[in-house]
């Protein structure tokens, strides 16, 4: 388990960069999976989905903490009830774990797209800054940055910070509104 735990959150310590450089060498052609893919046809490299799989890979950690929290929080007699009335581990995991993580697993799932959009050095990396194509909001940020246009750079981080707020708040109002639910259930 610290093994798959370390592989799992591994991108979480590294900086993103050198995460990007290991895509690099898994997804370039002489990868192994790069190989695969341009035997099939297709390469992942300098292309959209690079960006979605940089941008996964770095903020995966955030969500696989959370949903292992919340998984690890539900009541084990619960699952021992379910077990003792009959029911399989997949259907204790499916009908009991699952519903009750829930709300833990949307939070990390919330969180890990707040990161994912923030994600720049892997992306980078594995995808470049081809425009039109490959452009995510912090890589367009840094290049009017470079092209010194604040205007532009301002209307990115405005973009950035809006959306990140508003996922944000949105997670706060319902597991607020999840607290005040579960508080009302437990009154009556």
């Amino acid at each position: 388990m610290a093994v798959i735990d370390g592989v799992f959150l591994l991108p979480l310590v590294l900086p993103p960069t050198v995460v990007g450089f290991f895509l690099l060498l898994l997804f370039g052609r002489n990868g192994p999976l790069g190989k695969l893919l341009f035997r099939m046809g297709t390469t992942v490299v300098f292309s959209w989905p690079a960006t979605v799989i940089a941008a996964s890979v770095v903020a995966f950690p955030l969500m696989y903490l959370t949903a292992r929290a919340a998984l690890e929080q539900v009541e084990p007699r619960l699952l021992q009830a379910a077990r003792t009335l009959g029911a399989s581990e997949w259907r204790v995991f499916r009908e009991v774990s699952l519903p009750l993580a829930w709300p833990g697993i949307l939070a990390g799932t919330i969180l890990a797209f707040a990161r994912a959009l923030g994600e720049f050095g892997a992306t980078l990396m594995i995808a470049g800054n081809i425009p039109g194509r490959t452009a995510t909001i912090p890589i367009a940020i840094y290049f009017a940055v470079e092209d010194n246009d604040v205007s532009r750079a301002l209307f990115w981080c405005a973009i950035d910070a809006g959306i990140s707020l508003v996922l944000l708040a949105a997670l706060y109002y319902w597991t607020h509104a999840q607290r005040v639910s579960r508080v009302r259930l437990a009154q009556r």
